[in-house]
C-alpha cells in the first residue's frame, strides 16, 4: 500500500493506518465509491479506539476529514438518547419516545416549537455529547497513565497506542528507553508523526511536553479547546486547498477524490454528495458569501458550542418539517419526518397523534 502524503488523506488507494483504525461504518456521505481501498478493512474495536483521537465527532457538522456529518441533525435533536431510535426498535415505542422530546424541546407548552426553543435544546444536547466526551476521556487518561502521576509523556502515550495496535508492549518500552530504532513500516510511523504532531499542539503553554487530563480530552476531542478547533480546521483546509491560499474555493470544496465511479446508482450518490456540499458551502459556510472560505469562518462553522449557529441550524431544522409555514414545529410534522430527525420512519404513526398528546 502506498504511503499518503497528508495527515488526513483523500486517496482511496492510499488510505492511511489512522484513517482505517478509525473509521466506523461506511456509508453514501463517505464517497463508497471512491473508498475501494478501505471498504474491505475490519472495523476498528473499541479498545483500538480508546486511545485514538476518533474520526468522527458527536455534534460536528464537520469530520476529522473534511466530510460533512451525516448525522448531524439527529445528534442534535437526540443527544445520548440516539441509540435508542436504531433500525429495529418498535415503532409505536419510537413515536412515544418521540412525541416524549417534542414535549421537553417545547419549553413554554404551547403546543409548538420555535427557533428559540429549538436553539436552546440543540445547545443542551451539544453539552451532553461534552459530558460524553469528559467522562470517556476519564477511562482513556487512566489507560495511558499506567503510573497514576496525572501526566502523560509522549514516549508513555506512544507504548501504549504501538501495543493497541499488537506490538510487545515490554519491547517498546525497552526500546524507546534505550532510544533504539523500532522498526515500525512506513504507515504506522506516518500516523504516529501526524499523532505526535496533535499531542504538542495539545501541550498548553508553557509546554512541557506531558499531557494532564484536560490537555489529554484536547487531544481526543479538538471540540473542547478553541486552540484545538483551530488546529482542527487548519488540517482540513491543507487537505482541500489546492492552490495553498488557506482558503477554501468551492471547486475545492466539492473536489472529487481519486477513483472511480463503478455504477450509475454510485455515480447519482457522487451527484447528490456534491450538490450537498454546495449548498452547505454556499448557504451556510460562506459566511460573508464572497464565494471563499476562510479558516476563520469554518472555525465558525465547526464551534458546537455557537449560539448563532445553534439558532441557524435551528431554523433549518424547522423549514424541513414545516408544512404549514409557520415557521414553527408541530408534533405531527416532527412525526411525519421523524427520519430526518431520528433515523426512523414514523409515517404510519402519525395519525390521531393529538389523542396521545
Amino acid at each position: 500500500m502506498a504511503v499518503c502524503k497528508r495527515r488526513w488523506c483523500r486517496n482511496p488507494q492510499a488510505v492511511s493506518l489512522l484513517f482505517c483504525i478509525l473509521l466506523h461504518t461506511m456509508d453514501v456521505h463517505a464517497r463508497p465509491a471512491n473508498m475501494s481501498a478501505a471498504k474491505d478493512k475490519a472495523p476498528a474495536n473499541k479498545d483500538d479506539n480508546e486511545i485514538l483521537p476518533p474520526d468522527h465527532l458527536n455534534g460536528l457538522k464537520m469530520e476529522m476529514d473534511g466530510h460533512l456529518n451525516k448525522d448531524f441533525h439527529q445528534e442534535v435533536f437526540l443527544g445520548k438518547e440516539m441509540e435508542e431510535f436504531d433500525e429495529d426498535s418498535e415503532p409505536r415505542r419510537n413515536r412515544k419516545k418521540l412525541i416524549e422530546i417534542f414535549k421537553k424541546v417545547d419549553f413554554n407548552k404551547d403546543r409548538s416549537v420555535s427557533a428559540k426553543e429549538m436553539q436552546r435544546w440543540i445547545m443542551e444536547k451539544t453539552e451532553e455529547h461534552f459530558q460524553e466526551a469528559m467522562q470517556e476521556n476519564k477511562n482513556s487518561f487512566r489507560a495511558v497513565d499506567p503510573d497514576g502521576d496525572g501526566h502523560v509523556t509522549w514516549d508513555e502515550y506512544r507504548v501504549k497506542f504501538l501495543a493497541s495496535k499488537g506490538f510487545n508492549e515490554k519491547e517498546i518500552a525497552e526500546k524507546i528507553k534505550n532510544n533504539e530504532d523500532l522498526k515500525l513500516d512506513d504507515e504506522t510511523q506516518e500516523v504516529l508523526e501526524s499523532l505526535k504532531d496533535r499531542w504538542f499542539q495539545a501541550d498548553n503553554p508553557p509546554g512541557d511536553q506531558l499531557l494532564n487530563e484536560q490537555e489529554f480530552l484536547s487531544f481526543l476531542h479538538p471540540e473542547h479547546s478553541r486552540g484545538m478547533l483551530r488546529y482542527m480546521v487548519k488540517e482540513i483546509v491543507h487537505d482541500l486547498d489546492q492552490n495553498g491560499d488557506k482558503k477554501l474555493t468551492l471547486s475545492e470544496f466539492i473536489s472529487l477524490p481519486v477513483g472511480t465511479v463503478e455504477n450509475q446508482q454510485a455515480q447519482d450518490i457522487d451527484d447528490d454528495w456534491v450538490r450537498e456540499r454546495k449548498k452547505e458551502f454556499e448557504e451556510v459556510i460562506d459566511a460573508d458569501r464572497d464565494g471563499i472560505v476562510t479558516m476563520e469562518e469554518l472555525e465558525e462553522y465547526m464551534d458546537p458550542m455557537n449560539e448563532h449557529n445553534a439558532l441557524n441550524e435551528a431554523k433549518q431544522m424547522i423549514a424541513v418539517a414545516d408544512e404549514n409555514q409557520n415557521h414553527h414545529l408541530e408534533v405531527d410534522e416532527i412525526l411525519k419526518y421523524s427520519e430526518y430527525f431520528t433515523g426512523s420512519k414514523l409515517m404510519d404513526y402519525a395519525r390521531n397523534v393529538h389523542e396521545e398528546f
